[in-house]
């Protein structure tokens, strides 16, 4: 579209150039004005002169391809000579205005032609919404699942990517010392050539600093066999002074090229090791700020490392750990045991002392590899920068305590273990043991079985088979005296699994008349003990002072200079407690490949049998141990207190009134009721009650009252933690339960100020005594006969006890009377003549009418005692009183009207009715009273206290042992650990 747009444009405009270039011939349409020209159409009106019009055929050319598109009509032209003038610009304007509607027209086709085209294709594709299926939805979905933008700012920038890159710098610097130790007539050239022949096969070559150490120990190796074979020559030389002179300066000369060989090797790999240990803790840093976060697949040291640390919880009460590898450090007093320690922990971590025992109990010491170096306890989440002296010097304090904190009274040692770990750069990962210094005599201040006790506890840790034996022995001392190897020879005879050390070499050195003496110790000549190695080291100048890196630099110092090392009596891994650290981490770890898949297939052979008997016991239960199972009884404790906060307030207003008028019932009839009923008139009634009920009400009521409730408080709440939830019921949660209510129990205690603002209420409810309406009048009445029916049956049951039973159940039941029921039924019989002839009588007999009844009796052959009489008449006039109330409660049922005159005119008075009104209404309130302080207070203080109670059983684990017992839980106890 836009090159025919182009072409059109560049045909007018090379057209309306020639035509303005220049006239050579003249039309007649040229002889015409522009106005005149661009109006001659025969459409058009002619002008004013009209004359006959000139017909001339013009043919119109396409600007495209200039060939004649169609015949036009024949215009009129007009007559009459015009000047012929030159108006070019005027031509061009108006050919402008006609590319305008070209452009435009074009433009509109042109669009229009896209659009149907676009159309066209469009129809032509097929309709992919029908084939979405096949693509997961998830697809559709994962712009709103996933956070693009924030994993695009999570990604690392061109910096950090650029750290990870390894150091090209110093990898060059390594090809340059190679390229420089192989060149031509380097010492390194022919040996590099003897071995390349050697290894014919193996194309890989080894470049930079391991390449070069490899190359450094078969130069040791070769001058190592060159020197045997120089000292084999020279011990089996010729007769010639001269000849032997010559190989014995060619031994030393060997002796010396290998002594620097030594070195040199000596100081490549620390310079390796240097250059690792600062790209490892750089790699240990990236990983705790979380930037590195590959997973590597772990290899079985790295699990083993976990797993040591996951069983460390069972050291007191589970004996996993003792069958699993440690390093245990045993040694004479003195003898540098926790320097060697603290050399390998390259921190001064222990407390010192000169000549007295510091090391009072074991110290297990945790080393792993971290990017700081630090210390924790394993109790303790304080960290000690081990950089910091004053850290060092908290750290020492703390050990120090905790040791003499750990000694029993009487005692000097203790068997209990501190446990400690202790993390660094370069650091090598093991689990060493420091015991107490083995003692040949017990001194004063010590207590007398410290010797044995210590022999015990070394015994107790190197018994076991997979501990490694780190014997520690003082070389500044005649090995005589030791003690520690022969107790090592006995605990570990074949010697597979010790290592001996012996520490102060610089002294030895100094202090020995024959330094073949040290080479005898070294060699395992001189001490019946075996081992797996031995290492000579120096810990310091006996400065407690002095700082791990200055007795480094003393130590290697020491050493390079030693007569002991140039004259091979002792070689050079077998020196520096760097070396010891590396042999003892690897002997270590050597151990723990042995024994850990041992006992991991203990551990799943054991697992498997105890998943059987579970599943063959109890099949549909999980495999919840006691502290799971004591999580879920906790929830179900708390659940069930909070079920207390439900409970209507008219259920506890019922279960209050009920048990308070129970009781305080006998006192209100015994002691309030029947006193006043046994007074002549109405006014002497109320006097009696109301001084009785308010002596009740300030003594008594009140206390009675909120034990009632506290004792309903108690029933609930037993209620809701025995009650059984049918299947869902566990019977092995019944003993928790039971435990947590009977100390919840013990530790509420009910508010105080309780009493004092009942004892309030209860006396405003008991000076009320205006019965509002006739309902509450017959409640009253109802109220008061069940009271009296209730007291009426339990008074016909006593009679019946005391005179036996009646003619009617002696025939049906074939029962009779014993003799005292017989001389009882008589006296009945004498004491109620009595009462009918006298309905008025008092409630107590006088001296005479006893008399009178017991001559009766006598008369008819029955000899009775006054207190029986007394006693039996109490139960006679008991059950007259109550029969003759019941009989008003009867009569006052239409007594309201005469209550609300006050009983004016009327021989009916029903106090009595009254009376039990207040008693009913004062049981209300107080209910009420009652409830609202359980639901407001109360119950929520109970809550409290079960929850303290169960946080307190939770630390106690010996509580959690003795209350979840069983079979069941001892299994899942098992199979947790």
């Amino acid at each position: 579209y836009l090159e025919l747009l182009f072409l059109s444009f560049s045909v007018i405009c090379r057209s309306l150039a020639n035509s303005s270039c220049g006239i050579k011939r003249k039309s007649p349409l040229q002889n015409l004005h522009l106005v005149s020209h661009s109006i001659h159409h025969p459409y058009y009106p002619s002008s004013k002169f009209q004359r006959p019009p000139l017909r001339i055929s013009i043919q119109l050319f396409s600007s495209l391809n200039r060939l004649p598109l169609r015949k036009t009509k024949l215009l009129n032209v007009k007559y009459g000579y015009q000047f012929h003038r030159n108006f070019w610009l005027a031509r061009l304007a108006s050919r402008l205005l006609k590319v305008r509607y070209l452009i435009l027209g074009s433009a509109v086709g042109g669009g229009y032609t896209a659009k149907k085209t676009y159309d066209q294709w469009k129809d032509m594709m097929p309709d992919l919404d029908e084939y979405k299926w096949i693509v997961p939805d998830f697809v559709w979905e994962l712009d709103e699942l996933i956070d693009f933008e924030k994993l695009i700012s999570a990604l690392p920038d061109a910096d950090d990517l650029a750290k990870l890159l390894p150091d090209f710098d110093k990898i060059g610097e390594s090809f340059a010392s190679l390229k420089g130790f192989l060149s031509p007539g380097a010492p390194g050239e022919t040996a590099f050539r003897a071995t390349d022949q050697g290894y014919d096969n193996d194309k890989q070559f080894k470049k930079g600093l391991l390449g070069e150490l490899i190359l450094l120990q078969q130069q040791i190796q070769q001058h190592e066999e060159e020197a045997r074979r120089a000292a084999g020559q020279y011990n089996m030389g010729s007769s010639q002074q001269k000849r032997k002179v010559s190989d014995k300066e060619k031994i030393d000369q060997l002796q010396e090229e290998l002594l620097r060989t030594q070195l040199k090797y000596q100081r490549m790999l620390e310079r390796l090791e240097k250059e690792n240990k600062e790209l490892r803790k750089l790699v240990l840093q990236r990983d705790d700020k979380g930037i590195h976060q590959r997973k590597l697949k772990k290899s079985l040291i790295d699990m083993y490392s976990e797993v040591l640390d996951i069983l460390s919880d069972y050291d007191a009460s589970y004996n996993t750990q003792d069958h699993l590898p440690r390093v245990v450090v045993v040694g004479d007093q003195s003898a540098g045991k926790t320097s060697v320690l603290e050399m390998i922990a390259q921190a001064r971590i222990f407390p010192r002392g000169s000549g007295e025992m510091m090391t009072r109990s074991p110290v297990k010491v945790t080393l792993s590899e971290g990017p700081h170096h630090v210390a924790l306890f394993k109790d303790s989440s304080r960290e000690f920068d081990l950089t910091k002296e004053e850290d060092l010097a908290a750290l020492r304090n703390e050990i120090e305590i905790r040791m003499r904190n750990s000694v029993k009274e009487g005692c000097t040692v203790s068997t209990e273990t501190i446990s400690l770990s202790v993390k660094g750069p370069g650091l090598q990962r093991m689990v060493l043991v420091d015991l107490p210094g083995v003692i040949s005599t017990v001194t004063s201040g010590m207590a007398p079985d410290t010797k044995e006790t210590i022999f015990s506890i070394s015994k107790a840790y190197m018994q076991n088979p997979n501990a490694i034996i780190l014997c520690i022995q003082d070389g500044s001392v005649d090995a005589e005296r030791s003690i520690v190897t022969d107790l090592v020879s006995q605990m570990d005879p074949q010697g597979k699994r010790t290592i001996f050390v012996l520490t102060k070499v610089d002294l030895a050195e100094k202090n020995v008349a024959s330094p073949n003496r040290i080479q005898q110790i070294i060699e395992g000549k001189l001490f019946p003990m075996k081992a797996l190695g031995y290492f000579a080291v120096v810990t310091g100048k006996g400065n407690s002072s002095e700082s791990i890196e200055s007795i480094k630099e003393y130590e290697e110092e020491f050493f390079q200079n030693s007569k002991l090392l140039k004259t091979s009596m002792l070689k050079a891994h077998q020196v520096t407690t760097k070396n010891l650290s590396l042999a003892v981490s690897d002997c270590f770890w050597k151990m723990v490949r042995e024994s850990v898949e041992q006992q991991a297939d203990a551990f799943k052979a054991t697992r498997f049998n105890l998943e059987t008997e579970w599943k063959n016991n109890y099949p549909r239960l999980r495999e919840l141990d006691r502290n799971e199972l004591f999580e879920k009884a906790k929830n179900e404790i708390l659940d069930e207190v909070i079920s207390l906060t439900q409970v209507t307030p008219k259920h506890w207003e019922e279960i209050l009134e009920k048990t308070l008028w129970e009781r305080v019932s006998t006192h209100v009839i015994e002691n309030i009721y029947l006193p006043a009923a046994q007074t002549t008139n109405s006014g002497t009634f109320n006097t009696t009650v109301d001084i009785k009920l308010k002596q009740w009400t300030d003594k008594q009521l009140p206390n009675k009252a909120v034990e009632v409730a506290w004792e309903t408080l108690q029933e609930e709440f037993s209620r809701f933690m025995t009650e059984k939830k049918g299947k869902e019921h566990d019977d092995i949660f019944d003993k928790l339960k039971q435990a947590v209510k009977e100390e919840t129990i013990k530790r509420h205690k009910w508010n105080e100020r309780a009493e004092d603002s009942l004892r309030v209420i209860q006396h405003n409810a008991l000076e009320d005594r205006s019965i509002s309406d006739k309902q509450q009048w017959d409640a009253a009445i109802h109220f008061m006969e069940e009271t009296l029916q209730s007291r009426l049956k339990d008074t016909e049951s006593v009679i019946e006890d005391m005179v036996g039973p009646d003619w009617k159940k002696r025939w049906l039941h074939w029962v009779g009377r014993t003799k005292e029921q017989n001389i009882r039924n008589e006296t009945k019989n004498e004491l109620e003549k009595l009462i009918k002839c006298n309905e008025d009588h008092a409630a107590y007999l006088a001296n005479d009418e006893v008399t009178t009844v017991r001559k009766n009796l006598e008369a008819r052959g029955v000899t009775v005692d006054p207190c029986l009489i007394k006693d039996t008449w109490h139960q006679i006039y008991r059950r007259f009183f109550l029969k003759s109330a019941l009989n008003h409660c009867n009569l006052c049922r239409r007594g309201f009207y005469y209550y609300q005159r006050h009983f004016v005119d009327s021989e009916l008075e029903c106090n009595d009715i009254v009376l039990f009104w207040r008693i009913q209404r004062m049981l209300a309130i107080t209910a009420n009273t009652l409830r609202q302080q359980l639901t407001n207070t109360e119950v929520r203080r109970l809550e409290k206290n079960v929850k303290e109670v169960l946080e307190d059983f939770a630390e106690d684990n010996e509580k959690k042992v003795m209350l979840l017992t069983g079979k069941r839980v001892q299994l899942a106890e098992d199979l947790s650990k």
